[in-house]
């Protein structure tokens, strides 16, 4: 499952340095400042998390558990939810997809604490 971690985490950041480059080079002249702030914050927590991932992968290879897949999951998840619903609201506007948002912070909290969790009990 690492290697599996891994990838995803390799995936993700590629697609957080083609994401945050399409919003500073294709998205600046199009979005207003609020909408620009916000599909920055986006692009913030999809690195960061994504380079948590990273870190759930390796430490997985070392101390593999069902609890480090676990949070792999939860952090993956908490990109696709949290900076996903960001990056779509900023570019369309719609409004209620705001209100998904905290879901992917509850993820990414449920990572690091399973996260915490495994390592403790190792």
């Amino acid at each position: 499952m690492n290697k599996t971690i891994l990838l995803t985490a390799a995936f993700l950041l590629a697609l957080a340095v083609i994401l945050g480059a399409f919003g500073a080079h294709g998205l600046k002249e199009k979005l207003g400042n609020e909408m620009m702030q916000i599909y920055k914050t986006g692009v913030e927590y999809h690195f960061y998390h994504a380079l948590g991932l990273l870190l759930v992968g390796v430490l997985a290879g070392q101390m593999p558990s069902s609890l480090m897949n676990w949070s792999a999951i939860c952090l993956t998840v908490g990109i696709v939810i949290f900076s996903g619903s960001l990056y779509t609201l900023a570019i369309t506007g719609v409004r209620w997809l705001g209100a998904i948002t905290p879901l992917g912070g509850l993820s990414f909290i449920a990572g690091w604490v399973l996260l915490f969790i495994a390592v403790w009990k190792k």
